[in-house]
């Protein structure tokens, strides 16, 4: 039997698997416990509690910004955050005829898998700090979230920001399982633990998890989490993934310009001598698969130069 109990908030885990006749999926007030938007108001930024300031969490979230776009049409929009939210909504904004002005601290959009190559392709001017006012009818946050893990304080062990888990998400205690960002787990394919915080990840730890606590009811054995990671986004006609690690050195490759009708390019980054992430924009369903496939493999690369010049063929022949 699998129980699932929402909501429940205040009680220790002891207390709960106490209740529970066999193993549960836990879910403790996913909004205030397992994630927290970082919000204006953490930075003390002043204005920060004015109207038509969102954010984006849950769903009733995205329904209040749809209402504003269709009271404040062709208005201007300022977003806050370089990262996912800021480029999606920031493209969506556009898509409905607003003035979008990108704002974010860092030197250029997604830092943490973007190069300062990469993200030349996708932004424009976007940096401000010299104290200007920007008028906006609409303001969208965007600047991340944080695992919220004070619940389990003390009740499970915790490594990287996350609650440490095995291979099968199973957490210090017996019978306790934490999947999706909350999650640290051990990256197989980079030999280290790792918290991932995308879609594609809270899906396959689920899903793993389940697959163990069934296992473990049936006496059966499975396989560990071997996940290769994975991350992706569509901005008009523009759509671009990733996979692997984005450590050591990066090689580009294809045509970057973006007057071109359909640009493709992309770049393999290169650790002790083996290819151990890829990313390609404009790709194919083939070409992705081949990109996904070299991550995987990590096959050895002899010269970074002729690396260049194969460029996505060297992936496609793998």
């Amino acid at each position: 039997m699998m129980q699932v109990l929402l909501h429940t908030i205040g009680v220790g885990l002891r207390e709960l698997q106490d209740c529970l006749s066999s193993m549960s999926v836990l879910e403790v007030e996913v909004r205030d416990y397992f994630q927290g938007v970082i919000r204006l108001t953490d930075f003390k930024v002043e204005g920060a509690d004015a109207k038509n300031i969102f954010y984006l969490r849950e769903l009733d979230d995205a329904d209040k910004l749809i209402e504003s776009i269709k009271t404040k049409k062709n208005g201007k929009a300022v977003i806050i955050g370089g990262g996912y939210i800021g480029l999606e909504v920031g493209t969506a904004m556009r898509i409905n005829n607003f003035d979008v002005t990108m704002v974010y601290p860092e030197p250029w959009c997604m830092p943490r898998l973007f190069t300062p190559s990469l993200a030349a392709f996708y932004e424009g001017e976007v940096k401000l700090n010299d104290g200007r006012v920007i008028e906006a009818d609409i303001v969208v946050v965007g600047v991340g979230a944080r695992p919220m893990t004070a619940l389990f304080k003390g009740q499970v062990e915790e490594e990287n920001g996350g609650i440490k888990t095995d291979g099968f998400f199973k957490t210090s205690m017996p019978g306790v399982y934490a999947v999706g960002d909350v999650a640290t787990f051990p990256m197989k394919l980079c030999n280290e633990m790792r918290r991932v915080e995308h879609v594609d990840h809270a899906r396959k730890s689920a899903e793993q998890a389940v697959k163990a606590i069934k296992a473990s009811e049936t006496g059966k054995e499975i396989e560990e989490y071997d996940y290769l990671p994975y991350f992706y986004s569509r901005s008009f006609d523009l759509s671009w993934k990733f996979y692997g690690d984005n450590v050591g050195d990066s090689v580009y490759f294809g045509d970057k310009n973006p007057l071109s009708p359909k640009p493709k390019f992309g770049s393999f980054w290169i650790k002790d001598r083996k290819v151990v992430g890829a990313f390609l924009e404009g790709g194919t369903p083939e070409e992705n698969k081949a990109i996904a496939k070299v991550s995987r493999l990590q096959p050895p690369v002899e010269n970074l130069d002729q690396l260049k010049k194969e460029g996505l063929s060297f992936a496609t022949m793998i």
